[in-house]
């Protein structure tokens, strides 16, 4: 059998023919500006519109999404997909089966199904994006969490609460690389549109002061994020995705700014099928919900 995945993000959206067996038979990708759920579902249409023989649609999208019902009750960056059932409209769209599942808990899928956690009882998957998404696995099942939210890594406190507003010093106001690269763009009095995580991640390899100075601080809160799931959750291992983890140095990198959290018996890697991650796990998510 083949489906059509979907890895829907802010920026851009994956998109692949999968098998049933996890072999990705053709793969793609959309820029999308502005968060614009609009442009995503055009775009969504348009690419089906191009492909032939499948037989089933496997969704990865952010935010809360319920995986019986298909509604997002809460899009993320995408404000388009907020009380949005994207399963019925494309189900309606298209005349065929449709999935979807939480973007992180894709990765998470994705990487029981045919990654290193096959054998896993117990891990979780970190996300460092546009914001911090995570995924639980815990005592042999994936934990969604009365209201389809649990894995919210992003909003947690990982440094003393600001007083100014609620949601001050999450993660997701201090450890992603737009938040990096918002900091380098202030530091330096240039537009953010105009720095790169790849410049700023170049200067740091070359020494440049302002770039060691602000890499260390994002390397020390994601790791400080992390030792707060390893005592929340006592997973034996975590798995790390999102664009960062292309970085060669990055695991590295994170494991020596993690000496000094003294975290042990805990095995940090990343995620297996890095961008594919998402499409896998959607589909995964596809044959375990509808029959393949």
């Amino acid at each position: 059998m083949k489906i059509a995945a979907f890895d829907i993000g802010g920026t851009s959206l994956k998109m692949g023919i999968v098998s049933s067996e996890g072999e990705i038979l053709l793969q793609d990708k959309a820029a999308i500006q502005g968060n614009d759920g609009e442009q995503i579902l055009q775009a969504m249409l348009g690419w089906l519109d191009l492909q032939q023989g499948y037989q089933g649609i496997a969704i990865s999208a952010p935010g809360h999404v319920n995986p019986l019902t298909g509604l997002i009750s809460m899009g993320g960056a995408i404000r388009r997909f907020d009380n949005f059932n994207l399963k019925i409209w494309l189900e309606q769209q298209r005349g065929l089966p449709v999935s979807i599942e939480n973007d992180a808990n894709c990765v998470l899928l994705a990487e029981k199904w045919l990654g290193k956690a096959r054998q896993l009882n117990d891990f979780l998957c970190l996300t460092i994006g546009t914001g911090i998404g995570g995924g639980i696995f815990a005592n042999g099942n994936l934990v969604r969490g009365g209201n389809f939210r649990a894995g919210e890594f992003g909003y947690m406190f990982n440094t003393q609460p600001g007083t100014d507003r609620p949601g001050s010093y999450t993660m997701n106001e201090i450890a992603t690389l737009q938040i990096l690269r918002r900091r380098y763009a202030a530091r330096v009095n240039r537009p953010v549109e105009t720095v790169t995580g790849e410049e700023i991640f170049s200067g740091y390899d070359h020494g440049d002061v302002i770039c060691r100075r602000l890499v260390d601080t994002f390397y020390h809160d994601i790791c400080a994020g992390i030792y707060n799931l390893v005592h929340l959750f006592d997973p034996t291992h975590i798995f790390i995705g999102g664009g960062i983890t292309e970085r060669e140095a990055f695991l590295n990198e994170l494991n020596a700014h993690l000496s000094w959290f003294d975290i042990k018996d805990v095995v940090i890697d990343i995620t297996t099928h890095k961008n594919s991650s998402g499409l896998l796990g959607a589909v995964y998510h596809f044959k375990q919900t509808i029959a393949c």
